[in-house]
């Protein structure tokens, strides 16, 4: 059996990509200091066919379920990563990204960010098929199989921010670090 440290991120529509990558910026200096080596902050547009696929890298995608989704609706393949016509189901891709990328001594990459996904998905003529749910906040999910206590550095510093939502640590001994509400 794996254990895992979860962490959903989310911020409000009010933040600007630059307000974002000022934060992850400062986030950054710490992450040099707990000695990750290489670090990198990026604030991006996946607005090409390859910086899509860059994002692919980062995410699976927010995963949309939706009857308008059913049947012969094609949604614009510049949304989404994947389509079950069948279900109803789609991944779709973020639209812009800030994310602060950490690598430990075993050249492991993790990533901390927060990505703006499309308010509703559109078929190749643009007509709207089916809102995402996703609003014009910015959110993201990862999860890292470690002990390692620098994460939690991180993601307490996330959480002092306001921007952590929900993490569940696996490896805790169950106190509540980042001061959640109890479920």
């Amino acid at each position: 059996m794996a254990l895992s440290f979860y962490f959903k991120f989310c911020a409000p529509a009010s933040k600007t990509p630059e307000d974002l990558e000022l934060f992850f910026k400062k986030l950054e200096k710490e992450a040099q200091r707990l000695a990750f080596d290489p670090t990198l902050v990026v604030n991006a547009k996946f607005d090409t066919r390859e910086r899509r696929d860059f994002a692919r890298r980062l995410t699976t995608g927010l995963f949309l379920e939706n009857e308008s989704l059913k049947g012969v609706v094609l949604p614009s393949k510049e949304q989404i990563f994947s389509h079950d016509p069948v279900n109803g189901g789609c991944r779709i891709i973020p639209e812009q990204g800030v994310f602060l990328v950490v690598t430990n001594e075993q050249r492991e990459e993790i990533v901390f960010g927060l990505l703006r996904y499309p308010e509703f998905l559109t078929d190749q003529n643009g007509k709207k098929i089916a809102a995402t749910g996703a609003g014009k906040d910015w959110r993201f999910e990862d999860f890292v199989d470690s002990p390692d206590p620098r994460y939690r550095v991180l993601v307490k510093k996330i959480a002092e921010a306001g921007f952590l939502k929900e993490a569940v640590d696996e490896y805790s001994t169950g106190e509540n670090p980042f001061n959640l509400p109890a479920n």
